[in-house]
């Protein structure tokens, strides 16, 4: 089965230039249990660069085997504000696992010249369960701040992410046009 799998430009994607062309993406809304992460990162629509996006996290990557209950593998950067919140959630044992989540990913079309979402969640909630490596939940957030972007200060995170039994869509799409649905989650009964 084949892996979608993008490496992003961090920088790109908290300082947009119209004359780099590389793939971008975000989370625009992210909870995991009862903690609702703030979309607190402004940065701009590649596909609509005067517009803005609230992001909780600037993505570096993204993974999916594709397959209909394998993981979607997210990491990229978050605030402080944020970093503080997953850190939390991470040193206290957590009861409720649940996550909703939103997210888009761009890309250049060479042939059409312009940005396109390559994969994204088409803005509705995304029902999943934080992955487990082990005894531990796949979430993770650094201590110290990235150096790749310093203002705004940011952190790194990763996390794991596997569908709720219910029946859902993941959008792709391999150029500007050219997209299709794919099913993540079994509805269960």
């Amino acid at each position: 089965m084949p892996t979608f799998r993008k490496t992003l430009d961090v920088y790109q994607g908290y300082n947009y230039k119209k004359d780099k062309m590389t793939p971008v993406g975000f989370i625009t809304k992210l909870k995991l249990g009862d903690t609702d992460l703030t979309a607190d990162q402004t940065c701009k629509d590649p596909t609509n660069p005067t517009t803005d996006v609230k992001a909780v996290a600037v993505l570096g990557d993204i993974q999916w085997e594709t397959g209909v209950t394998d993981a979607v593998y997210f990491s990229g950067q978050v605030s402080i504000t944020n970093k503080q919140n997953i850190a939390t959630l991470v040193y206290n044992s957590m009861t409720n696992v649940l996550a909703e989540f939103q997210f888009s990913i761009y890309e250049y079309d060479p042939l059409a010249k312009k940005y396109y979402l390559c994969f994204h969640s088409n803005k509705t909630d995304m029902k999943g369960i934080l992955e487990k490596r082990g005894e531990d939940l796949n979430l993770a957030v650094n201590d110290d701040p990235s150096t790749e972007v310093q203002s705004p200060e940011n952190y790194g995170f990763m996390t794991g992410i596997k569908p709720q039994p219910t029946a859902q869509a993941l959008q792709v799409a391999v150029g500007d046009g050219k997209n299709f649905a794919k099913a993540w989650g079994l509805t269960v009964g």
